[in-house]
């Protein structure tokens, strides 16, 4: 991919990694344990990345990024996104999870039944936990059945999932209206 970098980034959960193109963001790394375990994260994915300085909009969805895991509530939803290397259906699970307001929560059941597919369940959770793009893909917030906290593929699990989901001080079930 030629003209791709990225950077890391401190938050208020540990140290992020961002990649981006030349128009779109192509990653965001959730942290690991370590400033080199997020980097190595974020390269498994994206070898051919280079370390660099963020220009100007990549600084800017930084620091929205940073608001929201200080408890901002920004949806994020106008970030640009480049999917080519995402399949058509993660794709359709992606846009209906970034519709999902912060502090709010749906289940990997109510995504499948949005999607039209009311048996896909197990898909969706598959799908999200190949997020490239948490938590600008808020999949976080989307949890197991009876709202129990599912998985989560970042550093820490659940736990992780259910700490992001306290500092977005998370009501369990869309808003009413939401998506009807």
């Amino acid at each position: 991919m030629p003209d791709a970098d990225f950077t890391l980034f401190a938050t208020a959960i540990g140290c992020c990694g961002i990649a981006w193109g030349e128009r779109a963001l192509i990653g965001v790394q959730l942290p690991e344990s370590t400033e080199a375990g997020t980097r190595a994260r974020l390269l498994r994915g994206l070898p051919e990345l280079s370390e660099a300085e963020a220009p100007p909009w990549v600084l800017l969805a930084i620091a929205r990024i940073q608001a929201l895991l200080n408890g901002a509530q920004d949806d994020l939803a106008d970030i640009p996104l480049d999917m080519d290397r995402v399949s058509p259906f993660h794709q359709r699970v992606y846009e209906i999870t970034r519709a999902i307001p912060p502090g709010r929560t749906l289940t990997y059941g109510d995504v499948a039944q949005r999607l039209g597919d009311p048996g896909a369940a197990r898909a969706v959770g598959q799908a999200l936990g190949h997020n490239p793009f948490a938590p600008v893909v808020p999949c976080h917030r989307v949890l197991a059945a009876r709202g129990a906290g599912g998985g989560f593929s970042a550093e820490g699990g659940v736990a992780t999932k259910l700490r992001m989901l306290q500092i977005e001080k998370a009501q369990m079930g869309p808003e009413r209206g939401l998506f009807d």
